[in-house]
């Protein structure tokens, strides 16, 4: 009986460890599936990030334009005029050659951790755009802009009647072109897939070159910003109500003690040797009703700015503008 019952004992203790054994899998199977699950849905790109993406290639393509016309600015105008849509040709060539077509990704999306995906592939793993892709990559983008650069050219100053068809031909296929791109943006603006009508065609998609931690941001420096404009827009507005002339004045005759008024036309000839506002040789000399002396032009212009004008040395309000007398001006001159 004993034996029995350790036989018992053993096949219950065999049949808890298969199960256990079996609920072990299950659970890392799930697990690695929830995993699975996040890395797509981590692995997928905004849209702003695909945007932000295409105009650093815009911005990329104009630079190294700018730079490349820098090297022939000593040599004759005009020299690159004739061949410029096979000079840019060349150019964007090259750097396909060193970003796309060696790195599966544009300037752009390397900067922004993103590169390009094989979408027809069956396989779920990350598979990089094929040669072919690639290659007709470059003759869509590349190809299409030189032929469009070189049939505005070619059309432009021709009035045969087989260049006309020609030319309507060429509208007619550019405008079918900008139609199925604006189509293809609002498909990836609700969808979020093939930013450009090349990339749905080949069948290229933007993902992550790695996955995604979740963003901290940190709100400290965009308080300070927007406390900082606040601030300065209070200042705009609060500046063009404040007199700032005369602001000025009342602070300078507080500050320089009150000499009294000229008791004769010696006093005007002392301090007539520069003008109270502009600190020159005052041209056309005029005064205000005070000892001191101004510009005409600088006073004239103070007093149509602001009608409550005050001498900025001493304080005192435009009573009159009288021109100082010929006679003192002539001593003034003697003098010096």
């Amino acid at each position: 009986m004993e034996r029995k019952d350790r036989k018992r004992k053993e096949r219950r203790e065999g049949g808890e460890r298969e199960k256990k054994e079996e609920e072990v899998p299950k659970t890392f199977r799930e697990g690695m599936a929830s995993r699975d699950e996040n890395m797509k849905q981590t692995s997928r790109v905004l849209r702003i990030s695909q945007l932000d993406a295409l105009e650093l290639n815009k911005a990329l393509e104009q630079l190294v334009w700018s730079q490349f016309t820098q090297c022939f600015h000593g040599f004759k105008p005009g020299l690159l005029a004739r061949f410029e849509p096979e000079v840019k040709a060349f150019l964007w060539l090259f750097l396909w050659r060193f970003t796309i077509y060696s790195k599966n990704a544009t300037v752009g999306q390397s900067v922004l951790n993103i590169q390009y995906n094989n979408d027809f592939s069956p396989n779920l793993r990350y598979q990089p755009p094929s040669k072919n892709q690639k290659l007709w990559y470059a003759v869509c983008t590349i190809g299409g802009k030189w032929l469009e650069e070189r049939c505005y050219d070619l059309f432009r100053n021709r009035h045969i009647a087989s260049f006309r068809k020609a030319k309507q031909c060429v509208n007619l296929v550019v405008g079918l072109l900008k139609l199925g791109r604006l189509i293809n943006f609002l498909i990836f603006l609700q969808r979020g897939k093939f930013a450009t009508l090349t990339e749905r065609l080949l069948g290229i998609r933007s993902v992550f070159c790695r996955p995604q931690n979740v963003r901290e941001v940190g709100f400290e420096y965009m308080n300070r910003e927007l406390l900082w404009h606040g601030f300065a827009e209070f200042l705009i507005f609060l500046l063009p109500l404040v007199n700032i002339q005369k602001l000025k004045g009342k602070l300078s005759s507080w500050c320089i003690p009150l000499t009294g008024a000229p008791s004769s036309d010696s006093t005007l000839a002392t301090s007539g040797r520069q003008c109270s506002l502009c600190g020159e040789w005052p041209t056309m000399p005029h005064t205000i009703g005070c000892e001191h002396v101004f510009c005409y032009y600088c006073v004239k212009s103070s007093f149509l700015f602001d009608v409550s004008f005050a001498c900025p040395k001493c304080g005192t309000e435009v009573h009159s503008l009288q021109p100082l007398k010929s006679g003192i001006e002539m001593t003034e001159v003697n003098a010096l």
